[in-house]
């Protein structure tokens, strides 16, 4: 984990001022990490620039690992960008009941301006149930991880203290 000193003066996070003194948003438990993978996969699924700052603004008042949630924000990247989102718009489509529309996708503001209108509703509506699907997909996965990580440690330890002879 990095240091908690190091997040809170980084300078797209000095926002957040006396927020981020909070120990809990850098503890490593079951809540605070399944509260961070939830958050982080939820903004990774957002069409917008800072991705980072929006998953930190909602992990703050929610208090879980602040570095987890904004790291998973990451998966979205410029080489996974296109088939997740590709997919989002596609998954829309099918929960609307409309044909996809052919477009020719180009980075720039003149394509955001004129040729995003053209597929919009599906594509943002793809996006949300993504976020929201990966969102709690995450969290119960860690919860259920984590769990079992500790069930096996306890059963290892039972199994220990068994096999160790009595003490005369």
């Amino acid at each position: 984990m990095p240091d908690h000193k190091v997040v809170r003066e980084h300078r797209h996070l000095r926002i957040f001022g006396r927020l981020l003194h909070d120990p809990n948003l850098f503890h490593l438990n079951r809540r605070s990490v399944a509260g961070g993978f939830a958050v982080g996969l939820f903004f990774a699924w957002v069409p917008v620039p800072f991705q980072m700052v929006l998953a930190a603004a909602l992990a703050i008042p929610l208090r879980v690992n602040l570095p987890i949630s904004m790291a998973l924000v990451w998966i979205s990247n410029p080489l996974t960008m296109p088939p997740m989102f590709y997919f989002a718009y596609v998954l829309g489509t099918w929960i609307i009941g409309v044909r996809e529309k052919t477009f020719h996708f180009e980075l720039t503001f003149e394509w955001l301006g004129s040729g995003l209108h053209v597929i919009w509703q599906p594509f943002l509506l793809g996006c949300f149930v993504m976020g929201v699907a990966s969102s709690l997909f995450g969290y119960v996965a860690i919860r259920m991880l984590w769990r079992l990580s500790i069930v096996r440690r306890l059963k290892r330890k039972t199994l220990l203290r068994r096999s160790k002879p009595p003490l005369p």
